[in-house]
């Protein structure tokens, strides 16, 4: 039998919450927040929680939203939740995952942990998960699960190309780019990386004919925008006809979609897991169906 969850969202957030909410058809509440002179948050939520809750939090700009997970959860548990998810559409802390030097904080275990703490199970999309194979493995809840904005964005660019060549920024790119290739048949490459720092990458282009080819580049991020407009320019200098770009999460620090666009990018997609100018593709009905079969 189906239990459907309450779904909690804060405001700001709001309208990708109601999409979730109309999807699977549950009852949304939005979590009051009141903020101190002194910065501090009091939060309130609503009284009649008692089953099964979910919560959405994209953890974009995560170091104040995990302060509002830890007052919302524990609070939701007092409440009356019995079992508690997280909707993360973008899941912070993932890249961190060892130490490259003594003495650093490897964030994704703290960060997995203390989620783990609060909430039964966790929903995110393309998580940025390297050297750790499994969500499970990074945050240790009883269920993780993970579902993949490729596909769609696969779907969205067989929309506007033939036959394109969709191409990886980097290694660790290779999965969101087998998985969208995989849709429709596309070809598909990886180039290689070395980084030297947040904003200094160097990039070489796969040993793949570009020459008059429509080349969309696919990540599961984009950040500071310096490696995806490196591998651009690389295209654009070998021939290629046009390179689009399309990332499930759009981080777009600072100026990055400025430096993708000035290295020749002619169109920039995402899914809304992030707000951005750049959505194209809609989330919501896969992270609705994942959070349904949870509580099938």
């Amino acid at each position: 039998m189906l239990v459907r969850p309450k779904l909690l969202c804060f405001d700001d957030e709001l309208a990708p919450a109601q999409r979730i909410a109309q999807a699977a058809d549950i009852e949304l509440t939005v979590i009051e927040r009141h903020r101190f002179p002194d910065g501090e948050l009091k939060l309130r939520l609503p009284s009649g929680l008692k089953g099964p809750v979910a919560l959405l939090r994209s953890l974009d700009h995560p170091n104040e939203k995990l302060v509002e997970l830890l007052l919302a959860g524990q609070t939701a548990r007092q409440l009356g939740a019995t079992q508690l998810t997280l909707i993360a559409p973008y899941l912070a802390y993932m890249r961190q995952d060892m130490a490259f030097r003594p003495g650093e904080a490897v964030s994704q275990t703290i960060v997995g942990r203390f989620l783990a703490s609060l909430f039964d199970a966790v929903i995110t999309v393309d998580p940025h998960l390297h050297r750790v194979a499994t969500l499970e493995q990074a945050v240790p809840v009883p269920q993780a699960v993970v579902v993949s904005g490729a596909p769609l964005l696969a779907d969205l660019i067989a929309k506007h190309h033939r036959s394109p060549l969709l191409m990886g920024p980097d290694g660790e790119s290779a999965q969101w780019v087998a998985q969208a290739a995989g849709r429709h048949g596309f070809d598909h490459a990886v180039c290689t990386k070395v980084r030297n720092g947040d904003k200094q990458v160097a990039i070489a282009l796969p040993d793949t004919p570009l020459a008059g080819r429509a080349v969309v580049l696919i990540d599961d991020v984009a950040s500071t925008g310096r490696t995806v407009a490196q591998a651009a320019r690389l295209a654009l200098q070998a021939g290629a006809a046009s390179v689009d770009v399309a990332v499930t999460h759009a981080l777009f620090a600072d100026d990055a979609l400025q430096v993708i666009l000035e290295a020749g990018v002619s169109q920039v997609w995402s899914t809304d897991c992030i707000a951005h100018g750049s959505n194209a593709v809609a989330i919501a009905p896969l992270l609705a169906q994942a959070l349904l079969a949870l509580h099938a």
